[in-house]
């Protein structure tokens, strides 16, 4: 029956001291249905889902599969039921092959060795690969995990969910390490697993990802069900509007900015084997967005900007001069700074506090005589702190405990008293939730109207088109497009950046 329901929580209520994370929630999945749940952080998604997996057991409210009632005391009793959870950070081991991975929680016992406890490599790499080909995949199941792509990796991730009978399968922010072939291929492989039957909750803060997989949309917001509505009769502005009261005509706008004099010219640059030829410049005042595919050469032509990467050819002009920049450091004298994509591993350093991080770029400017002041130090990250609305209990928290949006506030925070004259910002909104990329978008034009150059790489189409004043595409190493604001929509520059035929390739 298509419309058979598999599973209901019904009054489902989890407090934490002092917060109610949920209140008094009801949802339903069908079998065989994608079923997206959306909100911005804090909203209660995790919460709710660590309530079906069996992470937490002191809630109220009531649980159903198949009719039955349930509660889980644990994970493996939740695994065990049925339910299945890909968390956005892959639970793999690097080191063991593909096979080892899939079958790590109960291997193949072997038969006639006379010993218990024994597995059969030979049998896990037979049915790997018969798992594999029977979802269209050419892996090898004796590579190691570690050498794959992060698509294909996910793919191992899906199969050891599904492997031990996952009936509901709930799949965290899936794509948001994915390159846009590889989102593809997870497209199908979850609509695969729909028609063999399996329920999908699929939680994503990619709208667009939402209205082309899921048959239904459930929102939260603090901890409420604001509402279920089935993906063919909504839109990408009645989902925004749910998610956090406001339009998306409120989201990605921004005012007319008087550009002033070139900042930035970029003449010639390539990277052998990466990119070629490129040329552009920046005023100050100026948005700049980059669109192309992962692997374009996005990321390593602002790696040789910024002097992360040496550049094989080409000349970098800083307002009119000539400027020779062989590292960071070089890039930082003549104030270009870089906000890179992966912030967690190159743009902050996790297990230190809010302030530490916050101050990193500027302690020359409070130190004296190699002496730190302790008093501006402070000082000057309780501004940045008011000043970018970065929710944290205390300067003391470990920023590794902020939410993505809020990690953000602190990698572009840290720069900001500098007054870079070029701000690059790589992925600037990737895996963070709309209203914390609203407030990012506020910092973007804030930084344009103090007259910096801004240039923004990004895969998120409707963001180029509503801040970029000008978007270049980069496919396969070159410059293809150039648009001017206005000149494009949304479909013609999907075009434009899919569209790589006739294009000499330049491999990265």
């Amino acid at each position: 029956m298509p419309n058979e329901t598999i599973l209901e929580m019904k009054n489902i209520t989890k407090n934490f001291p002092g917060v109610r994370a949920l209140d008094n929630i009801n949802f339903e999945l069908r079998k065989g249905e994608i079923h997206a749940l959306v909100g911005e952080n804090g909203a209660g998604k995790s919460t709710l889902m660590s309530v079906l997996a069996g992470v937490h057991t002191d809630f109220t409210g009531t649980i159903i599969m198949d009719g039955k009632p349930a509660k889980f005391s644990n994970p493996k009793e939740a695994i065990v039921h049925g339910v299945g959870i890909i968390y956005q950070e892959l639970d793999l081991v690097p080191e063991f092959s593909v096979g080892e991975n899939i079958f790590l929680a109960d291997e193949l016992q072997t038969k006639g060795l006379g010993r218990i406890g024994l597995f059969s490599r030979k049998a896990i790499f037979a049915e790997t690969r018969r798992i594999l080909s029977g979802l269209g995949f050419d892996i090898d199941p004796e590579a190691k995990v570690g050498s794959l792509s992060i698509g294909e990796q996910q793919l191992v991730q899906i199969i050891k969910a599904i492997r031990l009978s996952a009936k509901v399968l709930v799949m965290d922010e899936p794509t948001a390490r994915l390159a846009h072939d590889e989102t593809e291929a997870l497209f199908k492989i979850v609509k695969l697993l729909k028609g063999k039957g399996v329920s999908i909750i699929y939680i994503s803060h990619h709208m667009e990802e939402i209205l082309q997989i899921a048959d239904r949309v459930s929102v939260l917001r603090d901890g409420k069900v604001v509402g279920t509505v089935a993906r063919a009769s909504t839109s990408l502005s009645e989902i925004v509007q749910m998610v956090v009261g406001k339009k998306l005509s409120d989201f990605i706008t921004r005012p007319v900015i008087a550009q002033g004099e070139e900042i930035l010219a970029v003449n010639g640059l390539a990277k052998a084997g990466c990119f070629s030829d490129i040329s552009f410049r920046l005023c100050c005042g100026e948005i700049l967005g980059i669109g192309g595919l992962v692997g374009s050469g996005r990321t390593e032509i602002a790696h040789c900007i910024f002097g992360a990467d040496k550049p094989t050819a080409g000349e970098i002009f800083v307002e009119g001069r000539k400027v020779k920049i062989r590292s960071p450091l070089d890039a930082i004298k003549n104030s270009i700074i870089l906000i890179p994509e992966e912030r967690k591993n190159q743009g902050l350093i996790l297990n230190h506090s809010v302030m530490s991080n916050l101050s990193l770029a500027f302690l020359r400017i409070i130190s004296k005589y190699q002496f730190i002041s302790g008093r501006e130090r402070r000082q000057s990250a309780e501004r940045m702190i008011n000043r970018l609305r970065i929710k944290t209990p205390s300067l003391n928290q470990v920023v590794g405990n902020l939410s993505g949006g809020n990690q953000q506030k602190v990698v572009l925070g840290k720069w900001l008293p500098i007054k870079p004259k070029v701000v690059i910002l790589d992925q600037p909104t990737r895996g963070i939730d709309i209203g914390a990329k609203r407030e990012i978008y506020g910092l973007i034009t804030e930084l344009a109207q103090n007259g910096s150059g801004v240039i923004i790489i990004s895969d998120e189409l409707p963001e180029l088109i509503g801040l970029a004043d000008r978007i270049m595409v980069i496919a396969k190493g070159w410059k293809t497009f150039e648009f001017k604001r206005g000149e494009v929509n949304q479909s013609q520059l999907l075009e434009a950046v899919v569209s790589q035929e006739k294009i000499p390739a330049v491999q990265c």
